[in-house]
């Protein structure tokens, strides 16, 4: 491509990114405004005017006594401040520039909530006294009473006259203030000040005895007078407080808000528009000029794949002549390894068949088990009365309760069933496990023993398919750090004898921790020792419940185990076979509960030398997924 042309591309190129970004910013432009924020904000301002005027009507309530405690007062205060800053906060996101006059609204709302709660508390306090002294008349003119009666029946001789209408005027005024209470009337309240002028004058005629209830009983009854005049003057003033009028004032600036969020939208969206046509007719010529440069590109490919073929068909050549070779050799090594790999495939079928004998013996538990006999006693006990079956079932004592157990029983035996099912289902799991082991294991028959090339990545695959219903039985995920190593020479059926061994070992070690990670590690890397030859290390690593530090020099001789059913013979074999190799199997653990760590050394002859490989990937886990 010439400079002119390349200078054009690069312009087009730039004037589509530009136009392209041109598009997000106006795209969001549209959607800068939420108009549900709108629609939330004025359904939160029904709820507080709705919520004001229930306020209002309970402080009422209260004051004629049908509500007798200030539950509902209570609660209406956090509930209006809930509302206010779920309203502040609405407005404050939906807006990139909030305005003030909606500020001020908002928190003029809140200073009349906040007024209109202080004279809520101070009609509380008051109308608890007033609603207490009303109670309390009753008793107080009892008492008055009774003491005038005793001081009557004491006096022989004619009592004076303020003697005489002390019980009338007690009477009278607890009428009067009993009404007063409820009317709340000034000439209700001139008529409780009248007969408690009276009684007041007469006061100093009576014996102490009466005097002191009398000047109790008139003491309420002024608390009485005073305190309803109180109560109806805080009630003014909470009506007189203006929620409302905020409420209208916000609601008509959020509709202003609305109305001019809806016009820019409309305005973006044509822009949008207008620079969407833009960039389309930018696109269509390069899409032209991108499908012709296709065309050239095609003729180039097929003119380098026949240069290819002629390749290929030399590289084939050679490549028929190494993979006879290695046929050979891949044939002898199908019968190296016969014999030891066959014990590894029983050992890895005994694991399953416990799986198997396990999940066998619980389906056969669970049969014996069953419920299904109640069943049958219950259509016996129907058949004994199956010529009076309705009455039996609605009268009878066992026959009433017949239906209810029938139901239990139903639900017992359909998850009795589940439960039977979802074991078969592990069972079955289990059978077929046993069949891709011996399927992965058949490869690897024979007797004799082979140096071939092998691929690690495949060796360390082909082991941890042979432990993978184990694995999965136990939740443990195993994490491969293998990079892509060139294929090397090795005695392929001890080392994955050696693998198998060692992965088994570890997933026993996890499994005796319980509930903690269960976690596996295979490492593989060569090592340059500085000479011509190099040495392939191996590593297993895992979260179990590691070694103590005196068994780390016993832990590989025959018949040495920790475990309760051990045979002690599996880590003693895989020593002898890495020493068999010329190579080394060691082990590291930092102490009970720390895991452990088995690493495999084994050299590489002086041909093995490393090739150039790509870096060790990321460590993948490969997850194991558990048995159904």
């Amino acid at each position: 491509m010439n400079h002119p042309k390349r200078r054009i591309y690069f312009a087009v190129a730039a004037m589509v990114a530009v136009l392209t970004s041109a598009l997000a910013f106006l795209y969001a432009k549209t959607r800068a405004y939420d108009e549900s924020r709108h629609f939330e904000n004025l359904a939160n301002l029904r709820e507080i005017e709705h919520l004001d005027t229930h306020w209002e009507l309970d402080a009422l309530k209260s004051r004629v006594g049908i509500n007798t405690h200030y539950d509902a007062l209570v609660a209406a205060s956090p509930e209006f401040h809930r509302l206010v800053a779920e309203l502040r906060a609405m407005v404050a996101e939906g807006l990139t520039d909030a305005p003030s006059a909606l500020e001020q609204s908002i928190e003029a709302l809140d200073r009349s909530i906040e007024q209109k709660a202080d004279l809520i508390e101070h009609f509380k306090s008051h109308n608890s006294i007033l609603r207490n002294s009303m109670a309390f008349l009753p008793t107080a003119a009892d008492d008055v009473l009774g003491l005038v009666d005793a001081a009557l029946a004491k006096t022989a001789k004619r009592p004076a006259g303020g003697m005489r209408r002390v019980p009338e005027d007690t009477d009278d005024l607890l009428l009067a203030a009993f009404i007063y209470g409820h009317d709340g009337s000034e000439d209700r309240a001139d008529k409780v000040e009248a007969a408690l002028s009276r009684i007041d004058a007469d006061t100093h005629e009576l014996p102490a005895e009466v005097r002191e209830p009398l000047d109790l009983f008139a003491a309420h009854i002024r608390t009485v007078l005073r305190e309803h005049r109180i109560v109806i003057g805080l009630l003014n003033e909470i009506s007189a407080v203006s929620i409302h009028r905020h409420i209208d004032d916000i609601e008509a600036l959020l509709s202003d808000q609305f109305g001019q969020a809806s016009i820019e939208r409309h305005r973006y969206g044509s822009y949008l528009l207008a620079f969407a046509a833009l960039l389309t007719g930018l696109l269509v010529p390069a899409a032209y000029s991108a499908i012709r440069n296709h065309g050239v590109v095609k003729r180039i490919n097929r003119q380098l794949q026949d240069a290819n073929e002629t390749l290929e068909q030399r590289v084939r050549e050679r490549t028929r002549e190494l993979h006879a070779a290695q046929a050979e050799l891949v044939d002898a090594a199908r019968h190296a390894g016969m014999a030891e790999i066959a014990t590894n495939v029983l050992h890895n079928v005994g694991n399953v068949l416990n799986s198997v004998n396990v999940s066998a013996g619980h389906v056969s538990g669970r049969v014996r088990a069953s419920k299904a006999a109640g069943l049958a006693r219950a259509v016996a006990m129907m058949n004994e009365h199956a010529a009076e079956l309705g009455e039996f079932l609605t009268q009878d004592e066992k026959g009433r309760l017949l239906p209810g157990y029938l139901a239990k029983l139903s639900e017992a035996l359909v998850a009795e069933q589940a439960e039977i099912l979802d074991e078969l289902g592990r069972l079955t799991n289990s059978i077929d496990h046993i069949k891709e082991v011996v399927a992965t294991q058949q490869s690897y028959a024979g007797a004799s023993r082979i140096v071939e090339p092998v691929r690690i990545r495949d060796l360390v695959d082909d082991a941890l398919r042979m432990n993978a219903g184990s694995l999965a039985r136990h939740d443990v995920t195993v994490v491969r750090e293998i990079p892509d190593l060139p294929e090397l020479p090795l005695d392929r059926h001890r080392v994955l004898q050696i693998l198998v061994n060692l992965i088994s070992n570890a997933k026993q070690a996890m499994d005796a921790t319980g509930g903690r990670t269960h976690r596996m590690t295979v490492r593989a890397e060569l090592v340059d020792e500085g000479t011509a030859a190099s040495r392939l290390r191996l590593c297993v690593e895992d979260e179990g419940e590691g070694i103590a530090p005196e068994n780390l020099t016993r832990i590989f001789s025959h018949g040495f185990t920790t475990r309760k059913n051990g045979h002690g013979f599996g880590l003693h074999s895989c020593a002898l076979a890495a020493r068999e190799m010329g190579g080394t199997l060691n082990a590291h653990s930092d102490g009970p509960g720390r895991g452990a760590v088995f690493t495999l050394d084994l050299p590489l002859t002086a041909d093995a030398s490393l090739k150039p490989c790509a870096p060790p990937p990321l460590p993948v886990p490969l997850l194991v997924p558990a048995a159904a």
